[in-house]
């Protein structure tokens, strides 16, 4: 669920238009703002907003005019003043754009990327306030019984995987224009790989050269060489302790070895970690290792978590948070990852978290 609702907020950027270079007029209207007040038109630049352009509310009311210099972009209407924040995403395309600003309930139409992003919003919100609902009653509800957690954690599955499809057939049905291919670069995450291959082949030539297109088809190519059925990619780094090891120091020792993305700051990562201390406890014996691979920059909060998470078997990282060179190798983006890999150095399975762990070591260690 939050994989789709983070991703919600992700990715701007520039794409060539085809429509004549006739300028565009966005005209605002707004819901809690005083007149007097000042509206900014803001681009994305490294996470952060950059201002472009502003104009000044009057009667409720304000107006941008400009021209996308042949480039339809993308681009945020904002205003934030105490604690009101409102924020509309918009795409500069030639023509007449309405946006309107309330919190929560920000909408722009007039022009074919923009109509086409508002019904996708429309059903994407409705679909992730229900979603919503159900998660803080898991969280809140102490009445509610192990069964019904468990009927309600279903149905959170089966909205996500709903959601999934919605946004899929959103992005089939656009990809021939900016809007079809912005949603295709921010949510090609919770695609299937083979999925994102096939709308990254649908993408118009005039697209293919843009960054984020091009940043996407180089995660692609990462993630197919590192898919189930490829050979591993070996990588170095350092053990706790400061001495440099290789991945394939373990893999070949094995006859099943999984390499465990994670970090000492990742509440999912601990949450998850008894699971995988149970697999390891119960297939060690069997030839099952283990391979922590840690996206910590602190080594002290490395080394603690360590202890404090009763992990007995091997650990690597370079301290490099994020950027740890492991993790890029594996196209991993969001911890805990997993890798499980034999001792032949095929990639036997990915992902692989809670009693899908055992159950597949069930299937390999007979």
């Amino acid at each position: 669920m939050n994989k789709m609702m983070l991703l919600a907020a992700a990715g701007v950027f520039a794409l060539a238009s085809c429509q004549e270079k006739s300028g565009y007029t966005i005209k605002g209207t707004s819901e809690g703002i005083k007149d007097g007040e000042v509206v900014y038109l803001q681009d994305m630049v490294d996470g952060e907003l950059v201002k472009l352009d502003s104009a000044v509310v009057t009667q409720g009311a304000f107006e941008f005019k400009g021209t996308p210099d042949s480039v339809t972009v993308s681009r945020y209407v904002t205003y934030m003043k105490d604690n009101l924040r409102l924020l509309s995403m918009v795409f500069l395309e030639n023509g007449n754009i309405q946006v309107h600003l309330e919190r929560g309930n920000n909408k722009v139409s007039g022009t074919l990327c923009n109509d086409a992003y508002q019904q996708f919003m429309d059903k994407y919100i409705v679909m992730n306030k229900e979603m919503n609902q159900i998660y803080r009653t898991m969280r809140t509800d102490s009445t509610l019984t192990d069964d019904q957690l468990k009927e309600m954690e279903a149905q959170l599955t089966q909205k996500d995987s709903l959601n999934n499809v919605m946004v899929c057939e959103t992005v089939e049905a656009n990809i021939g224009n900016l809007m079809g291919v912005q949603l295709l670069a921010t949510y090609a995450d919770a695609f299937e790989l083979d999925k994102v291959k096939e709308l990254l082949g649908k993408v118009p030539a005039s697209y293919t050269n843009n960054p984020e297109i091009l940043q996407l088809k180089e995660r692609v190519e990462i993630l197919s060489k590192t898919a189930v059925g490829q050979t591993y990619t070996d990588f170095s780094m350092n053990t706790p302790e400061g001495e440099t090891v290789k991945l394939s120091d373990f893999v070949s020792k094995n006859k099943y070895t999984l390499i465990d993305f994670w970090a000492s700051w990742c509440g999912p990562c601990r949450k998850e970690m008894p699971n995988v201390v149970a697999a390891y406890k119960a297939y060690q014996a069997k030839g099952f290792g283990i391979v922590g691979v840690s996206l910590d920059n602190d080594a002290e909060a490395w080394k603690r978590a360590i202890k404090d998470l009763n992990i007995t078997w091997a650990q690597m990282s370079d301290l490099k948070g994020w950027a740890c060179e492991g993790a890029k190798l594996y196209g991993v983006r969001a911890i805990p990852a997993t890798v499980l890999v034999d001792q032949e150095g095929t990639i036997i399975a990915r992902d692989l978290r809670g009693d899908d762990i055992a159950a597949k070591l069930a299937e390999l260690l007979k």
